[in-house]
């Protein structure tokens, strides 16, 4: 296993700090990490070892007078399920699986606003190594701070060494991340930008 220690600052939001723990390996990744921003704050962690789809996300937000908690898992028939608590009164949507059946089949989470959860589609397509056009994927989305979890129809494609294209499969929304050799997000244009580490 390979470890990097990352954090990113907000573009869309200076005041939020995203921190992970990232430990690589041959078939995949786990992680943990925190997102702490003026209004709220989050805890993850995640585990994509089974050849880099997401197997368990487990995630907390919480706020002034609230908190929830989501613990969202993918079976091998690519079912997911969720396990959720919530405390206070957010003024958020539920959440939890919005319409369960809509992400059956989807390999992978996106924890919103996260630059982390890129890495797994990144290194499961081999947009590093190779000339990969552009591949639509079914997305697990968890809304921050809500953790309502939403399809999301996305695209993936190698562009060159260290640069990849992601975009909604709506055509929307669409970016050039920058990333480094392990396929770890370092520029994310309007949402995050890694900061040098020690």
């Amino acid at each position: 296993m390979k470890q990097s220690d990352v954090a990113w600052r907000g573009q869309d939001d200076p005041d939020r700090i995203d921190r992970a723990l990232i430990e690589i390996g041959q078939s995949g990744l786990k992680a943990e990490g925190t997102s702490v921003t003026a209004g709220y704050a989050t805890a993850w962690a995640l585990d994509a070892t089974d050849s880099w789809c997401t197997l368990t996300v487990d995630i907390s937000a919480h706020g002034a007078g609230w908190m929830r908690s989501l613990a969202l898992t993918r079976d091998q028939n690519n079912h997911w399920a969720a396990l959720t608590q919530m405390q206070g009164d957010a003024g958020l949507p539920p959440a939890g699986l919005a319409e369960p059946g809509s992400i059956d089949g989807a390999l992978d989470c996106d924890i919103g606003l996260c630059p982390v959860t890129n890495t797994m589609p990144i290194r499961r397509l081999r947009l590093l190594t190779g000339t990969v056009p552009e591949t639509p994927l079914v997305m697990a989305w968890i809304e921050i701070p809500s953790l309502r979890v939403i399809r999301s129809d996305q695209v993936y494609a190698s562009l060159t060494p260290g640069l990849v294209r992601y975009r909604g499969a709506g055509g929307d929304d669409q970016v050039e991340l920058t990333v480094d050799s392990d396929g770890i997000v370092i520029g994310y244009p309007g949402l995050a930008t890694r900061l040098a580490t020690r």
